[in-house]
């Protein structure tokens, strides 16, 4: 790994220019950048417009980010009245960020450029991470990523850790035992990860992560408020208002795995919750309860004999769960959206939305507005992905509330 003192020739990104004007000169080459980011290369008199710059001031700016290496031209459009304009678009070379998906099943390291694209990905494997083995090999896999930039190395500007607030969480249902939980629910990943490196880390409730990811690259572009719901070995949430990510008093809010699913018939019985009904985990049971390779249900497999049929069953009981959620967040919040994703195949997530649609029809929404119900775009990659969005976002994006977009 290349030594900070060794990075000293390389010009610092977004350097501070002058004195008494630093912090608008910043905050206005964000605007540009974040501009870009989400329409794509522009040409400065488009930028001007959009950003109500003038267009000495946009001339000024995309000089120096070019001269950063943050902004490359592409070639001119010809074939219009006046001047050809030279469009500007993001450097994929200009940084990089590594993300890294802490989870029950496995862990992913992924490293992803300027333009949120991943460059290179990592994973490893396990039926429930061992502390002793994981920290080693989040220190390996980060120095390999690293080492794999060469001289763009000082270009990589932080690590995102995505991870549940609680990696014991449930684990009677994960067979664990209670001093197994425990030990892991007393770790703090992210000041684990930041012990690797001198670089910044910043850390995410993980299904929070996947939701960044779609707000920053997939529906969030077009819905400005909606529910999140990721299916994963656990089904866990997110919740996007007026297109900020909302995380509530603890940074807990989504946490649709504890949603009750009925009324308790008894007291002092607990109802079971969505985590039981709509997580991957349950297929995973009804696989091996068969004598089937449980790891089916995160991949094509799933739809294909001899795994449909119990795939099937899953699906039509996590639909109803679903349908249950749906309705109740709606109730709550006036959702535009619902938006679902998860590590299941894409065939598999569209048979699921499409039995929670029906499974909704059966609801009385007196009332109520009814909500659009939509599969995520970003897939098994959201966590890691959204983990690393979010040095991409501490140091270019012009906003200080984290995840609001301009």
């Amino acid at each position: 790994m290349t030594p900070p003192s060794a990075l000293s020739s390389t010009p610092p990104l977004l350097r501070p220019r002058g004195s008494n004007h630093v912090g608008m000169r910043q905050f206005n080459e964000r605007v540009v950048l974040q501009t870009i980011r989400q329409h794509g290369s522009l040409p400065k008199a488009e930028l001007a417009r959009l950003t109500s710059l003038t267009a000495q001031t946009i001339g000024l700016i995309t000089t120096r980010l070019e001269e950063d290496g943050l902004l490359i031209r592409h070639l001119p459009l010809r074939g219009r009245i006046g001047q050809p304009s030279v469009p500007l678009a993001l450097n994929p070379d200009g940084a990089f960020s590594i993300g890294i998906k802490i989870g029950r099943r496995n862990t992913d390291w992924l490293l992803v450029d300027f333009t949120g694209q991943v460059r290179q990905r990592l994973t490893l494997a396990y039926a429930f991470p061992d502390a002793q083995t994981l920290l080693p090999a989040l220190s390996q896999h980060l120095n390999t990523l690293r080492d794999a930039l060469g001289p763009l190395g000082p270009r990589l500007v932080g690590i995102g850790v995505a991870a549940p607030f609680q990696m014991g969480g449930w684990h009677k249902m994960l067979g664990l035992s209670e001093a197994q939980s425990t030990d892991w629910n007393a770790i703090d990943l992210g000041a684990e990860v930041q012990a690797m490196t001198d670089l910044p880390v910043n850390f995410a409730k993980d299904v929070s992560a996947a939701c960044v990811a779609e707000l920053v690259s997939g529906r969030g572009r077009d819905l400005k408020t909606f529910l999140y719901l990721f299916i994963d070995t656990f089904v866990g949430g997110g919740l996007v208002i007026n297109s900020h990510l909302h995380g509530g008093l603890h940074g807990n809010a989504g946490a649709v795995a504890s949603l009750p699913m009925h009324l308790p018939h008894t007291p002092g019985t607990a109802p079971e919750q969505l985590v039981v009904h709509a997580s991957l985990w349950e297929l995973e049971q009804r696989l091996l309860a068969q004598g089937l390779d449980p790891t089916a249900a995160y991949d094509d497999r799933a739809l294909l004999a001899p795994f449909a049929t119990e795939t099937h069953a899953w699906v039509a009981q996590a639909a109803s769960a679903l349908a249950h959620c749906v309705l109740s967040g709606t109730a709550f919040l006036d959702l535009e959206a619902v938006v679902i994703d998860g590590s299941l195949c894409r065939p598999l997530l569209e048979l699921l939305l499409e039995r929670t649609r029906l499974a909704l029809a059966d609801y009385n929404w007196e009332g109520l507005w009814h909500t659009t119900l939509v599969a995520g775009s970003i897939g098994s990659d959201a966590r890691a992905l959204g983990g690393a969005l979010l040095p991409l976002h501490a140091n270019f994006a012009p906003d200080r509330d984290l995840f609001l977009k301009a």
